[in-house]
């Protein structure tokens, strides 16, 4: 059997992986050259971008007579490719264009729960014009967030204190949008820690997997600007050491409405990986965001620990039998290696060298990294390669994890070493222990 991966990430890089596992055959589809793709897959195709090169791929699937197609990043399902491929007749785990928007338009997610009375969202309005934005910022007594209504590679979404210090800020930032010819939506800001729950759904049925933290910022200690996201890790309880039981069932209780209320109000259902971002709050779990797909880092973490035969589980959803999913009773800790200044000015072009002794520690995943002719491994201005590690507890994962880093070396790169280190998991606890 033939499996399409679409994505030359990190997170493709262990999808293949798993796919292999299974004893599928993989092809893949890149924007660069990842070694560890290029490696596994049969054959792939090397694109400049997914919107100029949609007929290639569809044309690259019907060569390989790829049986079921797996979308990692969501800039092709932005664009209807799961749409395109169908109508091609071939199944993808990854949602059509419409229930992206899921993740694609946050105004869509927002009425979604409105609809149905899903009452997990902070106070919010849409905007598509000026009016009415300071008066809204004022009520939320400076306290707001400002979501612009589509992608922005992360980019797009503003928090009062951090990135927006007064009103005033917040209405530049809201004008800057309209002169893009954006809409947008500004919410109230919540306080608490933020958590994602990832599921995986057939169109009616849904399976939940092991809750996960990621690190958005890029520095340790929590600061600098925000990224793709620096690390996260597991708990062998599949919950998180800040989380009660109530707060990851009512996450799963969301994910779970959210599914029911999409096949209620479109035939086909949501097919794909469902993922919710959250914030467990002294009110409860509020829903920041959604993404249709699997977050990256979240996915080395969450692959890592599947105990289901991968390539079972994308035929479970693109046929809509999804059986029951396994995960080990293990945590996970996950660590990228980042060119030096990403998130602001990445230096470009830093060279890797990986000693396979890591291999005793850990898993590699590469990510936004090209294999050169002279077989050096290159950076780019992203992220370059997820360290993941288990262990009984998150403390061991999270040692190993160091221990595999330390086989890494290279000019120019800089990993957040403190992510899952006990002192910054018990700042977290001690925030919900005050909040709640």
């Amino acid at each position: 059997m033939n499996f399409l991966v679409i994505g030359s990430g990190a997170r493709e890089h262990i999808i293949a992986q798993r796919l292999v596992d299974s004893g599928v055959s993989v092809f893949s589809v890149i924007t660069n050259r990842n070694p560890g793709l290029i490696e596994l897959s049969k054959e792939f195709l090397f694109i400049q971008n997914y919107r100029k090169n949609l007929k290639e791929i569809v044309s690259f699937s019907q060569v390989n007579d790829i049986a079921c197609a797996v979308i990692g990043p969501e800039d092709p399902l932005a664009l209807g490719l799961s749409d395109i491929l169908l109508k091609k007749g071939i199944p993808v785990v990854g949602p059509t264009q419409q229930l992206a928007q899921i993740e694609t338009s946050k105004g869509f997610t927002r009425d979604l729960l409105s609809a149905n009375n899903l009452d997990v969202s902070p106070r919010y309005k849409r905007f598509n014009s000026m009016n009415g934005v300071k008066e809204f910022i004022s009520e939320l007594s400076g306290e707001y967030v400002v979501k612009y209504d589509g992608l922005m590679g992360g980019k797009g979404v503003k928090v009062s204190g951090e990135h927006l210090m007064s009103i005033d800020d917040g209405v530049s930032y809201c004008s800057e949008l309209i002169k893009i010819g954006g809409t947008f939506v500004i919410e109230e800001k919540l306080h608490g820690e933020e958590f994602s729950l990832m599921s995986f759904c057939d169109g009616s049925s849904v399976e939940h997997m092991p809750a996960v933290q990621d690190h958005k910022r890029a520095y340790e200690g929590d600061i600098g600007p925000n990224t793709g996201g620096m690390g996260s890790y597991t708990d062998s309880n599949h919950s998180l050491p800040f989380l009660n039981d109530n707060d990851l069932n009512q996450a799963r209780e969301i994910n779970e409405n959210v599914s029911s209320a999409l096949k209620n109000e479109y035939e086909t259902g949501y097919k794909g990986i469902l993922y919710g971002g959250f914030m467990a709050t002294s009110n409860g779990v509020k829903l920041i965001e959604y993404n249709a797909r699997f977050g990256d880092p979240e996915a080395m973490n969450l692959l890592t620990l599947l105990d289901t035969d991968f390539a079972s589980v994308c035929m479970g959803i693109v046929e809509g039998c999804l059986d029951s999913v396994k995960f080990r009773s293990e945590a996970s800790v996950c660590k990228y290696i980042v060119p030096k200044g990403y998130g602001t000015k990445p230096a470009k072009d830093a060279t890797i060298v990986v000693n396979d002794s890591y291999r005793d520690y850990s898993d590699l995943y590469y990510a936004a990294v090209n294999l050169e002719e002279t077989g050096e491994i290159t950076t780019t201005s992203s992220r370059a390669a997820a360290i993941i590690s288990t262990g009984s507890n998150i403390t061991e994962a999270e040692e190993n994890c160091e221990s595999g880093i330390s086989y890494i070396s290279g000019n120019n790169i800089f990993v957040r070493h403190d992510i899952a280190k006990p002192y910054l998991i018990q700042k977290r606890i001690d925030n919900m222990e005050k909040l709640r």
